[in-house]
């Protein structure tokens, strides 16, 4: 590698040459993110705290209906004993943090979690949050919601509603998640449905299986997604004895 240079040891590489330093990073950053997958495999024997995320768009004014349903859904999960796993911006993930506070306002039951991302246009963590962390990237960030959630709630939002949407649906598929319930709350969501059946079930040409399309539950209430959440939430109870 450096006999071009005789007094360079044979086990360095000088920087210079371009095409081996582009090859030890390769490498290390690719040894980096296997060491990263070990290490997250890692779970706890028990697990003391049950954690439901629930996704949403920042976009919605607190004047909204919506915003109140989240928020009173967040409320009952909180008093059912669920830490609430949001975003942590504005909006709907307001919303769900702000549920926590109503039910728990002294903060002595459950945790109100934000799970941020560095974006130039959106504000900071917002104040119903009790427990923050920041990522970088959305990648990151994205696979942290994954790790600390047994279950997700996925209210109306945007671009990055779906991509969380998708990627949750996606690891349920291919087996990734076992037994995590993934809750679409209300009619918003029934367009995307009709979409994937309608052109990934061609005949000639399936893309997915039939069973792959029943993964997400659709919920068209409150009630009704909060009577998910504690029948999931007993099961899992039960196994942590």
């Amino acid at each position: 590698m450096n006999s071009d240079n005789p007094t360079t040891p044979e086990n360095v590489v000088l920087l210079s040459d371009e095409k081996a330093t582009l090859e030890i990073l390769t490498k290390s950053l690719l040894g980096l993110w296997e060491t990263v997958n070990n290490l997250t495999r890692l779970r706890p024997t028990k697990r003391e705290r049950y954690r439901v995320t629930i996704f949403g768009s920042a976009r919605v004014d607190p004047s909204h209906w919506v915003y109140g349903a989240v928020r009173d859904v967040a409320a009952e999960l909180t008093r059912l004993g669920c830490d609430i796993v949001t975003g942590g911006g504005p909006g709907l993930m307001q919303a769900a943090n702000e549920g926590v506070k109503l039910a728990d306002p002294d903060g002595l039951l459950q945790k109100s979690i934000g799970i941020r991302v560095e974006l130039p246009f959106e504000q900071d963590v917002n104040a119903f949050v009790t427990d923050a962390f920041e990522h970088k990237t959305f990648f990151t960030r994205l696979h942290h919601f994954v790790l600390v959630s047994d279950a997700f709630i996925v209210c109306p939002g945007g671009i990055g509603t779906v991509l969380e949407t998708l990627m949750v649906w996606q690891l349920l598929q291919v087996r990734h998640l076992h037994d995590t319930p993934l809750i679409l709350a209300g009619h918003f969501w029934d367009g995307l449905l009709d979409w994937a059946s309608g052109q990934m079930l061609k005949p000639d040409i399936p893309l997915v299986s039939p069973s792959d399309l029943k993964i997400p539950q659709v919920l068209t209430d409150g009630p009704s997604i909060v009577q998910a959440i504690r029948d999931h939430h007993a099961a899992w109870q039960r196994k942590q004895v």
